[in-house]
């Protein structure tokens, strides 16, 4: 029997209708893929703008940081904390958590990092930058939550390396409408909500670590962002507690996040 059918016509060739219609849609789709990564690229510089245009900034946040222990057993630790910034060349941020009480204040000339909770203090001749700060701090594996946001060369920083991204659409964080961006690169994947209007500030952080097994990640929740606050004349003066000791920035111990020898492995407090 031949593929005549009973009412004397030839059945239509579903497989070249599929292929046309595969064809038609795979230039859309492309289309709309780069729109969502040039969406992505706007909003993401529409944020670096903004924020690095700001000569005084203060912030609270919540933090979560993810560890894998020796038995693949995914923990959380958080946090919280304040930071405020003068550009180009002061800074003082604190970090609170179950483990630990830290603060970091930096002058421009010298920064000091304070573990309250062993009342001991560390102090090192650091002139420059905040950028140049948080560069010195990264060497000595010193984390400051969300530090990449803090930088004057904040989208150069985030967009490094970055091979894929998307505007996955909008999301809500703490009740602001946000657009919610996604990032690739070789070693993490990260993605940052904007509040929406014309404040687009960062409203959340997230970096996963996709080198590491159980992909932790590491989540910033950025919940109260002040541009072009006042800030006192000294704001950023370090006062040493009473009874507090002076040591080398090594022998300044039990200020991590995590607990000594609760977890073996652990993502990065900054994208790189």
């Amino acid at each position: 029997m031949n593929r005549t059918s009973i009412l004397g016509r030839k059945p239509p060739d579903i497989g070249k209708r599929v292929i046309i219609v595969v064809l038609t849609l795979t230039p859309m789709l492309l289309t709309t893929q780069h729109a969502h990564a040039q969406d992505a690229g706007k909003i993401l510089k529409l944020m670096s703008d903004y924020v690095t245009g700001q000569k005084t900034t203060s912030m609270t946040f919540d933090s979560d940081i993810e560890v894998i222990t020796a038995e693949l057993q995914k923990i959380q630790f958080t946090g919280s904390g304040q930071v405020l910034l003068n550009r180009p060349d002061k800074l003082r941020a604190t970090r609170t958590g179950g483990y630990s009480d830290v603060e970091l204040v930096f002058d421009g000339k010298a920064a000091t990092l304070l573990g309250k909770n062993v009342n001991a203090f560390a102090q090192v001749d650091a002139p420059g930058s905040v950028d140049q700060l948080i560069d010195r701090l990264r060497e000595r594996k010193v984390a400051i939550p969300g530090s990449d946001l803090l930088l004057s060369r904040v989208y150069e920083e985030l967009t490094a390396g970055v091979i894929d991204s998307k505007h996955i659409g909008q999301g809500v964080i703490d009740g602001v409408e946000c657009e919610h961006l996604a990032f690739r690169t070789p070693d993490v994947d990260w993605q940052l909500w904007v509040e929406v209007g014309g404040r687009p500030v960062p409203r959340k952080y997230v970096i996963t670590s996709k080198a590491v097994t159980g992909a932790p990640q590491y989540t910033l929740r950025i919940k109260d962002w002040k541009p072009d606050v006042q800030i006192a004349a000294d704001a950023f003066a370090f006062k040493p507690p009473p009874a507090a000791r002076k040591v080398d920035l090594t022998a300044l111990r039990e200020i991590d996040e995590i607990p000594p020898g609760r977890a073996s492995v652990q993502p990065s407090g900054a994208k790189r």
